[in-house]
């Protein structure tokens, strides 16, 4: 209780005075207590917080909100601005974030409070696709982002090209997307892991091994000479015709996208053995040709080759020989009904008339025939006993 009176129970003035003046004190001390204290907002990269303080100036806040500030952090309004009852400070702590662009790492320094805002600072399309949420916030250290851009790429399979826009970070994903099934033993153009870039093509092979082929081949056959006492010596005859045999080869094939890229022999068997053909190669000698002895008078000549005096033995020899056909050709190097080789045909005329004998008439063959036979008599013919 404040006394205005003395001890002896008068009113003191003084005591008045001295008692006022204490009080005006204090009101003044209380009223200048409550003008300098202010509430102040402080958010920090997005964490809002109320501070009691009696700082005139944004710096005087931080400080007192024990907020430790780097060079690269950005602070709104600025250090010296002063603050009043009900301001706001923003601060955004630079950070160093680690971000992963279309594949390629890197750190970028950023001040953005969250993913959305680092997103904005790298200027990437809004559609890109983002490995964290826009909303989560950034640390100062630690924090990684995986960012892919999108981008239009072709990709080649089944018969088709399909242009598409995409997000996706690997070649594996894009097929995925896509609904296309790779197999076993389909090819790829790009690795599965290869990063996605603008304008690549990705093309799918189907490769197929299920298919197996076969091809026949012809086996040729052997000739096999054997000697024989019943041809003169430089004569050869076939006595049994070569005939060649097949090979079947089994060749398992390779096909890509239909088309034969390979093939493996996996297998190859004889179907038909082929047949020797025989040659009978002759080894008797050649008679010696004894001169005729000297008639009395000069035989008439012959009237030509159709009126040789010697047609008819022909015919006969030309039928053991030949079958009687003056125009075959046996294909064992001997020809027309009397079976004249090529050496004998032609060393003795006949190439006057044609190639070979089965090409000739029958009397141009008994011409030449006589022609041999006043040589060498009925030796050159094995037939000659028909005569």
């Amino acid at each position: 209780m404040i006394k205005f009176f003395t001890t002896d129970g008068k009113f003191s003035f003084l005591k008045v005075g001295t008692q006022l003046l204490v009080v005006a004190a204090l009101v003044v001390g209380v009223v200048a207590f409550v003008g300098n204290n202010k509430t102040v907002t402080l958010n920090v990269d997005g964490k809002v917080s109320s501070i009691q303080t009696f700082g005139g100036t944004v710096d005087q806040v931080v400080k007192a909100a024990k907020v430790e500030l780097k060079d690269a952090d950005r602070v709104s309004p600025a250090l010296d601005a002063k603050v009043d009852n009900g301001s706001v400070v923003n601060i955004n702590l630079a950070k160093a974030v680690s971000i992963e662009l279309d594949g390629a790492r890197k750190t970028v320094n950023t001040t953005a409070p969250d993913v959305a805002g680092l997103v904005s600072e790298l200027g990437v399309a809004s559609s890109s696709e983002i490995s964290q949420p826009k909303e989560a916030s950034l640390e100062v250290t630690g924090s990684f982002v995986s960012i892919s851009t999108p981008k239009t790429i072709s990709v080649v399979a089944d018969g088709k090209d399909t242009s598409t826009t995409t997000t996706a970070t690997d070649v594996a994903t894009v097929l995925k997307d896509t609904g296309i099934t790779v197999g076993t033993n389909d090819h790829i153009s790009q690795p599965g892991n290869a990063p996605i870039v603008q304008d690549m093509v990705i093309k799918v092979s189907r490769v197929d091994t299920s298919k197996t082929a076969e091809a026949t081949e012809e086996v040729p056959f052997e000739s096999v000479k054997s000697d024989s006492a019943e041809l003169f010596k430089g004569e050869e005859k076939v006595t049994q015709k070569g005939v060649a045999g097949s090979l079947v080869k089994t060749f398992k094939l390779v096909l890509v996208d239909g088309r034969e890229a390979s093939r493996t022999l996996v297998s190859s068997n004889v179907a038909t053995q082929p047949v020797a053909e025989k040659i009978s190669v002759g080894t008797k000698a050649r008679p010696v040709a004894t001169p005729a002895p000297k008639a009395a008078a000069a035989a008439p000549a012959a009237s030509g080759p159709t009126g040789a005096p010697n047609e008819a033995m022909w015919d006969r020899i030309a039928q053991c020989e030949s079958g009687g056909n003056w125009s075959i050709n046996t294909g064992n190097g001997y020809y027309g009904g009397l079976q004249f080789s090529s050496p004998t045909w032609l060393a003795n005329g006949g190439g006057a008339y044609a190639p070979n004998a089965s090409l000739a008439s029958k009397a141009q063959q008994i011409d030449i025939a006589n022609r041999l036979y006043a040589k060498n008599g009925l030796s050159d013919w094995g037939c000659a006993h028909a005569a």
